[in-house]
């Protein structure tokens, strides 16, 4: 259950919330609080309590809740953080790990209670000094990391959902083919050597620590490096984790076309540096996939 819980979840969110400790309200609060973990441990989430921030992504939070109800029930007894900010209620609990809390979101309209959203990725700007300040609080690299990579490939598609019915959609992943430009990155930031090799490199080290969602260091392994042949492995590749979990990409964009646009960028890349490359899925949602790269 712990890995099931590891990656963050969609979109972030800059909690700013007020009314801290206020005890008439507790009462109120945790009673929403206790509904609503009672009818996630019972299972089948009733729809009508449902009003997402997002339009549309009614199953997206269903499939959601429908994996918190393996959480041990005992977890679900610890006390969460409250906040509120006029209708709309913020519960704050951390199941396996203090340091990644959840935060379940909801809103009240009309004397009844609604489930309006999950987060993983909190931005505690609630807490930045008065005016004039030039501090503000933070996150931890992995999660920069994660907003990094989720306002990168959700600009992607929103321009493929608006440019594709217009442009069709051989003209939109043209667009999209930046490899010379990328290779002179890798050819100006690997000058000590040869330029085939600096590609690999360059492609390693900007996935692995300019890209890459995992602090553990081992979403990117060099396996082969030679002057004809490269290989390398991606194991949860920031790209396809978002897919998985942020609720906002799936309503639009199916799995093959975000896999298309993502082997077109770099056969884009691979190509102006030299190399052939075939790309093999290993996992049937990308989450581990090898590269071949030959000359």
């Amino acid at each position: 259950m712990k890995k099931l819980f590891r990656s963050p979840l969609p979109i972030v969110l800059l909690c700013v919330c007020g009314a801290l400790g206020r005890p008439s309200l507790q009462a109120d609060e945790l009673k929403i609080w206790k509904e609503f973990v009672a009818l996630v441990r019972a299972g089948g989430f009733p729809p009508d309590r449902l009003k997402p921030l997002a339009e549309g992504y009614e199953n997206v939070l269903l499939e959601y809740l429908s994996v918190f109800k393996k959480v041990e029930p005992g977890l679900w007894e610890k006390s969460p953080e409250i906040q509120r900010n006029g209708p709309l209620v913020n519960f704050i609990i951390a199941f396996y790990d203090e340091r990644r809390p959840f935060n379940f979101q909801f809103i009240e309209e009309g004397g009844r209670w609604y489930f309006r959203h999950l987060e993983q990725v909190l931005v505690r700007l609630d807490k930045t000094p008065p005016p004039p300040t030039s501090t503000f609080p933070d996150t931890d690299e992995e999660r920069k990391a994660w907003a990094r990579e989720e306002i990168y490939w959700s600009q992607i598609v929103f321009l493929y959902t608006a440019l594709v019915p217009k442009l069709g959609k051989q003209a939109f992943l043209d667009l999209l083919r930046d490899g010379p430009g990328y290779f002179v990155g890798a050819k100006s930031w690997v000058p000590f050597v040869p330029p085939q090799r600096a590609f690999v490199l360059y492609m390693c080290w900007d996935q692995a620590n300019l890209r890459g969602m995992n602090t553990r260091g081992d979403c990117v392994t060099l396996e082969k490096l030679e002057d004809n042949e490269a290989v390398v492995r991606f194991k949860n590749h920031a790209c396809f984790l978002l897919y998985r979990n942020a609720a906002h990409l799936k309503p639009m964009i199916s799995l093959a076309d975000y896999r298309e646009i993502f082997e077109t960028i770099w056969q884009s890349r691979a190509s102006a540096a030299g190399w052939d490359l075939a790309v093999e899925h290993l996992d049937p949602n990308g989450l581990e996939i090898l590269f071949r790269l030959t000359r």
